[in-house]
């Protein structure tokens, strides 16, 4: 392991190629960069759960820790891991301090693997809209986490209001065994419900999930029963249209399989780690349309289907945002502009987003001007599609 304490950039870059050296190379094959945004407290549980992942993915894991973002001074702490205790996995653990907190892909960036997809994985709450975080706006993958939100079901509508082709919830990876035993039971049935009842804790995404996921499958508006005390998804009862009754409830550590006329089944319920969820959705880099449609179903907002997998970043100060005096002076800017305020610089080979005036900050000189957000290259990995197109405006849904 190197630290580097007070570093800068382009010093991390240089520790993780002499890291890599004095390993061999033993991660050369590569297959993403996960990019782990979170807090102090959680980065040895994002570390091991990467560590159970990169056991599938081998991948270069680059964890950010913002802290102080109002501080006076900025600061760069990084940790540099090849192989070890990561197994098949290469780590930068870097802790950002100050302003430098705000612009955290201008060190993230030329630490990106190259030729491979970006995912990018909240280990706390996310940010209101994904393109506040330009970490998330370079990402193919957007991985969130709404149980870490103080209000999960509210964060789900959050998500669904931003919703983009390529994000998902782990909220909605661990209800794969669920959905994956009521799928089962319709192998041999020979009616549909009428009506379902969903057993779960209260203000629980998952189980909003599956209600979301069942409407979207069947048609049906599931009713969800509080369990109280339980906090975990507990059971789906289905009452069919031939009079039966089918339930899937969870006891002692398995799940029983109840229906009219038959015996009772009883199968394994395994409970899975963090990194076992987190690599579930490590094995697909494309977007889910079935968990777009539970998204949309669970929280009735719809819409999905025009929107655009390409986010464009949009500059969001949270100490400007918390001064209501402070002057709104970012439209000003006479470059292109689309209907939603975004301001992108097309003097530049490739369309390069400068920032979107959302009416909420302000800028006051050179030091508060939003950063560009690009690509290694220098076309913006976000937009190059667009100015392929002829076409400056922000993507649809933004």
């Amino acid at each position: 392991m190197i630290g580097l304490w007070d570093t800068t950039g382009s010093a991390v870059v240089k520790a993780l190629a002499a890291e890599r050296r004095s390993a061999g190379g033993v991660t050369s094959g590569l297959a993403l960069t996960l990019i782990v945004v979170t807090e102090e407290s959680e980065v040895r549980a994002a570390e091991a759960a990467a560590t159970v992942a990169a056991a599938q993915h081998p991948c270069r894991l680059l964890i950010v820790v913002r802290d102080e973002v109002t501080h006076a001074r900025s600061r760069l702490d990084a940790e540099v891991v090849v192989g070890g205790r990561l197994g098949p996995c290469e780590a930068v653990v870097m802790r950002m301090r100050g302003r430098l907190a705000l612009h955290a892909e201008s060190v993230v960036m030329p630490l990106l693997a190259s030729d491979v997809p970006v995912v990018t994985w909240w280990r706390c709450a996310p940010p209101d809209r994904i393109a506040y975080d330009p970490l998330g706006v370079v990402a193919e993958r957007r991985i969130t986490d709404t149980m870490q939100c103080d209000d999960p079901l509210e964060a789900l509508r959050e998500r669904a209001e931003d919703y983009a082709p390529g994000d998902t919830d782990l909220a909605w990876t661990r209800i794969t065994p669920w959905r994956t035993l009521v799928a089962s039971v319709f192998d041999a049935a020979h009616s549909l419900p009428a009506s379902i009842t969903i057993d779960a804790p209260e203000n629980n995404p998952s189980a909003m999930l599956m209600g979301g996921w069942l409407r979207s499958r069947l048609g049906i508006v599931p009713e969800t029963r509080p369990e109280s005390g339980a906090q975990y998804l507990q059971g789906v009862t289905m009452q069919m249209r031939d009079g039966g009754t089918v339930k899937v409830e969870r006891e002692n550590g398995s799940v029983v399989v109840r229906r009219t006329g038959l015996p009772d089944r009883a199968l394994p319920l395994s409970k899975r780690s963090l990194g076992d969820d987190l690599a579930e959705e490590l094995r697909r880099l494309d977007p889910d349309p079935t968990y777009a449609a539970a998204l949309a179903s669970a929280t009735g907002i719809n819409g999905f289907q025009g929107r655009s997998p390409h986010r464009v970043h949009v500059w969001h100060d949270p100490a400007l945002a918390e001064r209501p005096d402070t002057a709104n002076v970012a439209g000003s800017d006479t470059g292109a502009t689309g209907e939603t305020g975004a301001t992108v610089d097309t003097s530049a080979a490739g369309a390069t987003v400068r920032s979107i005036d959302t009416g909420e900050t302000g800028y006051s000189g050179p030091a508060a001007e939003p950063p560009k957000t690009t690509s290694p290259t220098g076309a913006a990995r976000v937009t190059g599609e667009m100015e392929a197109e002829g076409d400056t405006r922000a993507p649809a849904g933004e």
